[in-house]
């Protein structure tokens, strides 16, 4: 059903508007008229058109005017000018108000019809409109929380973290920091423990999606998957200027939640806070939030308000340290270099009497470094490749040697790292490459392709162009295209053909697409090489 509103002085327009409506549409339009301005925008209050057709010449508060009133609170109604030929220059110079036409008096019934035939595809259009948007919100409301789930489990268990970029612009997160929350959950307490029968898991499930409801209502957060009994929650946010007083807030908050939780299901609470972290370290927030709550008895526990165990206790180069092993997992072997060097002469300043001490460090870092090789897959590992390691250490006579010792481990292991990464770029490039050339007839997407090397569209683009110079579309394209002009310069394939047989079923845009490349049409082409 459509809801008219016809706004005109003179009366017998009414009718032969409501007349011919009612005519041509019967019930599928109901038409409400009003002769002034004022009672036209008290009728649309209440009635809510969907289309108006308004007199610019009225007593009182003129068209223009009520059309604006109109607009205050109806934004989607669809406004159609009645003007008298005297008036209709001013109509079209004063309207600045989303008119849709300007109809002339006399106005014949066929054109009246005409106008309400628009208006009403108009409103279905808007109306279809309204409904697809509603799908699609429903849509992401069942794969946010999937995305959410990927985007913490990314973070935490330091799978790519160029996925984790990729799922943080999905989900529009802008801080480049935050901390994690793990919330656990029970059947009741026992020595200030949550107890977790057997089956817990499985109820969990159940209520998951009240939980992570609840919590987003407290936390602009990200809700990962349900691990045993705990729930992982990273909380983007800035670095603080008062940590102290935004931890005590925190722990309110988290005091509040847990209350609505145990309020609304049927199960017990505890909750564990991490430090706040950059978005790549939020691993180490995991582990302090779990830390947090094996540490303390407390519903809520934040790891500062633990004893400080684990803290340094000098003026230790934190920032430095996390530096080295960050440019070490990327393969930037500049930069790490840069980075040992200046913490070598840092440890040259402060214990430069205590070489064993150094040496113990050297080693620490050695060892640290050559792990996040083997789990990054660049080196195997066997229980007897450091047998010499510490006798080497011991045997360095000065720090210079020491540092030569210390670079030159950590730079392998920087390179095994680059290496590996760079072989399996060419490998997932080059395996692309060749799906890409025998397979371009048909209809192929970046997710098929991605999905085939098992790596993320968001990281397979990436390293793609790393490798080729080109995007997925642009080395299709080519391909393609290069592809119909060896058919095209064949007498006995066609247009169309010569298109479809290299991947583009709609003729018109192989031609667009063809002429972007070429400068020349597929017509033309043919022409000037064909045999």
């Amino acid at each position: 059903m459509y809801r008219i509103l016809v706004a005109d002085d003179e009366g017998i327009m009414l009718e032969a508007f409501k007349s011919v409506i009612a005519g041509a549409f019967g019930e599928e339009c109901v038409v409400e008229t009003a002769k002034t301005g004022r009672a036209v925008t008290e009728i649309a209050e209440t009635f809510h058109p969907d289309v108006v057709f308004m007199d610019i010449h009225m007593p009182g508060i003129n068209g223009i005017q009520a059309m604006r009133e109109i607009r205050k609170f109806n934004t989607t109604a669809l406004f159609y000018v009645v003007s008298a030929y005297d008036k209709f220059d001013y109509a079209k110079e004063a309207i600045d108000l989303g008119v849709e036409r300007y109809l002339t008096k006399p106005i014949p019934r066929a054109k009246i019809i005409a106008a309400v035939e628009e208006a009403i595809g108009k409103v279905d259009a808007k109306r279809n409109q309204r409904s697809n948007l509603l799908k699609i919100q429903e849509k992401l409301e069942t794969v946010i929380p999937v995305v959410e789930s990927s985007f913490v489990g990314s973070l935490l268990f330091q799978q790519e973290m160029q996925a984790a970029d990729y799922y943080q612009q999905l989900l529009d997160i802008e801080d480049s920091q935050g901390y994690v929350m793990i919330l656990q959950f029970g059947q009741s307490y026992e020595n200030g423990r949550l107890v977790s029968p057997i089956g817990m898991n499985v109820k969990a499930q159940e209520f998951y999606g009240e939980i992570r409801d609840i919590v987003k209502s407290y936390f602009s957060c990200a809700v990962g998957s349900i691990m045993s009994n705990r729930i992982p929650i990273v909380v983007p946010c800035p670095i603080s200027a008062k940590p102290y007083e935004e931890r005590i807030d925190l722990v309110e908050s988290s005091r509040s939640l847990i209350s609505k939780l145990e309020g609304r299901i049927e199960a017990k609470f505890r909750i564990g806070i991490g430090r706040v972290r950059e978005m790549q370290e939020m691993e180490r927030s995991y582990r302090e939030a779990l830390r947090a709550l094996n540490g303390s008895k407390s519903r809520v526990i934040h790891i500062e308000d633990l004893s400080q165990n684990g803290v340094y206790d000098e003026e230790f180069p934190v920032e430095m340290e996390k530096s080295i092993f960050r440019y070490l997992e990327e393969g930037k072997e500049k930069e790490c270099v840069q980075e040992m060097n200046e913490f070598f002469d840092w440890m040259l300043a402060h214990y430069a009497e205590d070489m064993n001490n150094i040496r113990l460090k050297v080693l620490e870092y050695i060892i640290w470094g050559e792990k996040k090789a083997f789990e990054a897959g660049a080196v195997n590992y066997g229980f007897s490749y450091r047998r010499d390691y510490l006798d080497v250490a011991m045997a360095c006579k000065n720090y210079e040697e020491l540092r030569k010792w210390f670079l030159d481990k950590m730079v392998n292991a920087c390179r095994a790292i680059r290496d590996q990464k760079e072989e399996r770029s060419n490998s997932v490039a080059k395996k692309a490459m060749l799906y890409i050339q025998e397979n371009y007839s048909k209809d192929i997407s970046l997710d098929d392709v991605s999905g085939l090397v098992n790596i993320s569209p968001y990281y397979f683009s990436k390293i793609f162009k790393e490798e080729t110079g080109e995007n997925f579309i642009e080395y299709l394209t080519k391909i393609r295209i290069e592809k119909a002009k060896e058919l095209l310069v064949k007498p006995d394939i066609s247009i169309k053909e010569a298109g479809i047989r290299s991947g583009y079923t709609d003729p018109n845009y192989f031609s667009r697409i063809f002429k972007k490349q070429t400068d020349m049409t597929p017509s033309e082409y043919k022409t000037r090489y064909g045999e």
